[in-house]
């Protein structure tokens, strides 16, 4: 087997075991009011976005409630069109700052659908590349992000601030 070295991930692993000592990272990430740090692009009435600290691919972004929930399927309906509106509006910045080819929009609901924020619910908005999907994810197990977060996220902070 092939080791790569991430030693970011060494910080989200440490993270997770104490997430019942330090609270749900999204609730924290709302609450912390350091948006940059937090990586918070956008605030609304009942939900916000931020980008993903552990990408799928650069510019993967989450859409979550500031209620603390996992009930979907009781949500307000005020919080979920927001939710959703904001789904759009990301889809939109993503679309004008990095051209992607399509996009997956998605919820995993609890730890067995692949949740690994499980109490509080987020959609998460994942733009897609023709070839994102090469030979090394699929046989070398490896998924290389070709950009620092921290460049993705000054890239798209500009174009949030222009719609508030």
């Amino acid at each position: 087997m092939e080791i790569k070295w991430t030693p970011w991930r060494g910080q989200y692993i440490k993270s997770s075991s104490n997430e019942e000592d330090e609270g749900c990272v999204l609730c924290v990430a709302h609450q912390a009011n350091r948006d940059a740090e937090k990586l918070v692009l956008y605030r609304g009435e009942h939900a916000y976005v931020l980008m993903n600290l552990y990408p799928y691919n650069p510019g993967h972004l989450m859409v979550a409630p500031y209620e603390h929930t996992a009930d979907f399927a009781n949500l307000p309906a005020a919080v979920a069109t927001e939710i959703m509106a904001l789904g759009q509006r990301c889809t939109a910045v993503l679309q004008a700052e990095m051209q992607p080819h399509g996009f997956n929009l998605g919820m995993n609901l609890g730890r067995v659908s692949g949740a690994g924020v499980d109490q509080h619910l987020h959609l998460h908005i994942v733009p897609r590349w023709n070839g994102d999907t090469n030979f090394m994810p699929l046989i070398g197990g490896v998924k290389l992000i070709p950009e620092a977060i921290d460049d993705t996220y000054a890239a798209l902070k500009p174009r949030f601030d222009a719609y508030t």
